[in-house]
């Protein structure tokens, strides 16, 4: 499977996602200008990961801020998670954010409730 590397900037997130090395990451601030076309090649990813995926997926999202178009397309990544979980693969989704970041903390307790997938809330100095 081909590995997905994209390099973060001001507006876009950070992406890797590399089934070989078990590497699934979203990182930075998400604001790009069109949010569809910067998470469909994620999306699709997930779609092909999921017809042949490890046993078990670690997701981590390492976010500094994302904006209401983002958040949406951030669901699509859990719910496509959901999907693999709910065929018998083990996720864990990791949600890392700042300890003085309360907004952020929120939003990964907001996701957790809205999907079932086992949620890691990690804060960090």
């Amino acid at each position: 499977m081909d590995v997905i590397k994209i390099k973060g900037t001001e507006d876009t997130p950070s992406v890797t996602l590399d089934a070989a090395s078990n590497a699934f990451e979203v990182a930075g601030r998400s604001l790009p200008e069109d949010v569809a076309s910067f998470y469909s090649p994620i999306l699709g990813w997930l779609d092909s990961y999921i017809q042949n995926p490890n046993p078990k997926t670690i997701f981590n999202f390492k976010l500094v801020y994302f904006n209401t178009a983002s958040s949406k397309l951030i669901l699509d990544i859990l719910m496509k998670l959901e999907e693999l979980e709910k065929n018998g693969k083990e996720v864990l989704v990791k949600w890392h954010y700042s300890e003085d970041d309360e907004d952020m903390k929120e939003a990964g307790e907001e996701y957790a409730d809205i999907v079932d997938l086992p949620f890691e809330q990690i804060s960090y100095a």
